[in-house]
């Protein structure tokens, strides 16, 4: 029973034959306000049960018994409540049913609210801006044999040196993934390649086979068979990763910002207690009645 009503009572001293019945009403009363244990949240009037929660869990596939750090479910517990939030937003506004799942209505909102139309002019900018993402190193494409011992390396190399195509000598012995197709590797830069390798394979001319190089886990030989120079990507050609990445970009922002409007919106209220776990997180948390 809070302090006011206990002064009341205690303000009643010719009618105490009143003040049980009172007490038990005035009881009951605070109790209504009070959640069913399986209660965790209330968004306005909505209230937010565990189960919601841990269903929210299993699509992530995590179990809340498997003792997770309090911290680590705080945060989860906010993400659920926040997107939850952005749910109620999005059947608020009619753009979903009330049904459609929490995630499927941010998605609507996000779509709803992000600028798919981005200019030329847009796209030309972030690439001034930006200009070192879109550089290319120097890169070689490279074939590989691999093989256990130093002896059989050379007999490869014997091979090769007699004319024999790389990729039949490489399917024919080498046991690295790759063999099957020549032992072709595709493009590499230099930061691709193991800091021992990288000196060695471009210095290599097109076409040209290195000498075995030794390795821990077997025997090596390398040929380059093309060649680009490193180069500024023209933003004729960054133009569909960059329109991309500033969608995904963009959206990240509209997300967050819809948080942020749903956080103002509607009033939330966590009930620590009922968590099986410390809550410490953003909502605000009512506190346990006394």
């Amino acid at each position: 029973m809070n302090t006011v009503a206990r002064d009341w009572l205690q303000r009643l001293p010719h009618h105490r034959a009143w003040v049980p019945a009172l007490a038990l009403l005035l009881l009951m009363s605070c109790r209504d306000d009070l959640p069913a244990p399986d209660i965790v949240a209330r968004v306005g009037s909505d209230q937010i049960r565990l189960v919601l929660f841990e269903s929210y869990l299993e699509e992530s596939s995590i179990d809340l018994d498997a003792g997770f750090d309090s911290r680590v479910l705080t945060q989860l517990f906010d993400e659920f409540l926040d997107e939850t939030l952005v749910q109620r937003l999005a059947v608020d506004e009619g753009l979903v049913a009330a049904e459609v799942s929490r995630r499927e209505a941010l998605e609507a909102l996000v779509q709803e609210r992000l600028d798919l139309e981005l200019s030329d002019e847009r796209v030309a900018l972030f690439h001034r801006r930006n200009q070192e993402r879109f550089n290319r190193p120097e890169r070689v494409r490279l074939r590989q044999i691999l093989v256990e011992d130093r002896e059989a390396a050379e007999r490869a190399r014997d091979e090769l040196s007699a004319g024999v195509p790389f990729e039949e000598v490489a399917r024919r012995l080498s046991f690295e993934p790759a063999a099957a197709y020549g032992g072709d590797q595709g493009f590499l830069v230099r930061d691709d390649l193991p800091p021992a390798f990288a000196e060695t394979i471009f210095d290599l001319e097109v076409g040209e086979v290195s000498d075995v190089v030794a390795a821990d886990y077997g025997f090596h030989l390398f040929q380059v068979t093309d060649r680009r120079p490193a180069e500024a990507v023209p933003v004729t050609e960054a133009a569909e990763e960059i329109r991309a990445l500033m969608q995904r970009t963009e959206a990240q922002e509209v997300r967050l910002r819809l948080v942020q409007e749903a956080r103002a919106r509607y009033n939330t209220r966590v009930y620590a207690s009922n968590l099986p776990f410390d809550y410490q997180g953003l909502h605000s948390a009512a506190k346990p009645s006394s």
